[in-house]
């Protein structure tokens, strides 16, 4: 018997909740289920989930697959990094400390290309330096130097 971890649909029309279920994955979506494991409600700001970590461990443990769904809500709630290993076991973090770790790490990034494109000028400014001292023109952009000495010479 295929055991799955899904949601069974509760409430009226478009106002939708959730039990999470463990059920025989032959059964239908609201049908006979072997145990609720918890309840969520994805209208509410923000989203109700509130799953039994020590019942949802074992149902994972003795080989009952999650839907996508229910996944991603035991991510949230730190049940799948507890069973796969992944990620912060303890589920300690909390989305306030993700978004500023998220926030840190494109900080990092924008200073990052800053200071390569300071790094672009530099190098840009120092190549048309070692040109400038000498009594030739710079040649333009898309010519040789060579191309440049020729119509110099061509001139005069």
């Amino acid at each position: 018997m295929a055991v799955k971890i899904r949601l069974k649909r509760m409430g009226k029309i478009r106002a939708p909740h959730y039990r999470v279920v463990v059920a025989d994955s032959r059964k239908k979506r609201d049908g006979a289920v072997i145990e609720e494991l918890g309840q969520y409600h994805p209208t509410e700001n923000p989203s109700y989930i509130k799953i039994d970590s020590e019942r949802a461990q074992y149902w994972l443990g003795v080989g009952a697959q999650p839907s996508e769904q229910v996944a991603a809500l035991l991510k949230v709630t730190g049940d799948w990094a507890k069973h796969t290993g992944e990620g912060d076991p303890a589920g300690t973090l909390k989305a306030s400390e993700l978004q500023k770790s998220a926030e840190e790490l494109i900080a990092e990034a924008d200073k990052a290309a800053s200071t390569s494109r300071d790094d672009a000028k530099k190098a840009k400014s120092e190549e048309a330096a070692e040109v400038a001292p000498g009594s030739e023109e710079a040649p333009a952009e898309g010519e040789s130097t060579e191309d440049a000495e020729a119509a110099t010479t061509d001139e005069a």
